[in-house]
C-alpha cells in the first residue's frame, strides 16, 4: 500500500479546509463578527479594513486582480 501523500491529495484537503474557513467567515460576517451593531466603533472599522485588505491580497494572488 502506498502511503505517500500526493500533491493532489494535499491540494484537495487544503481546498476543503479553505471552504470550511470561508463558510465560518460568512457566519461571522452575518453576525457582525460578534459585535453589537449599536456599539460599533472606529477600532472595529479598522479591523475590517485589515480583513478586507487581506482578502484583496488573496484575490490578487489567485484571480490576478483585486476589487
Amino acid at each position: 500500500m502506498n502511503t505517500k501523500t500526493t500533491a493532489i491529495d494535499t491540494y484537495l484537503a487544503r481546498t476543503a479546509a479553505i471552504h470550511i474557513k470561508v463558510a465560518r467567515l460568512r457566519q461571522l460576517t452575518d453576525n457582525h463578527f460578534g459585535h453589537d451593531p449599536d456599539a460599533i466603533h472606529w477600532g472595529h472599522v479598522g479591523d475590517l479594513g485589515r480583513v478586507e485588505q487581506a482578502l484583496d491580497d488573496l484575490l490578487a494572488i489567485f484571480d490576478g486582480r483585486s476589487e
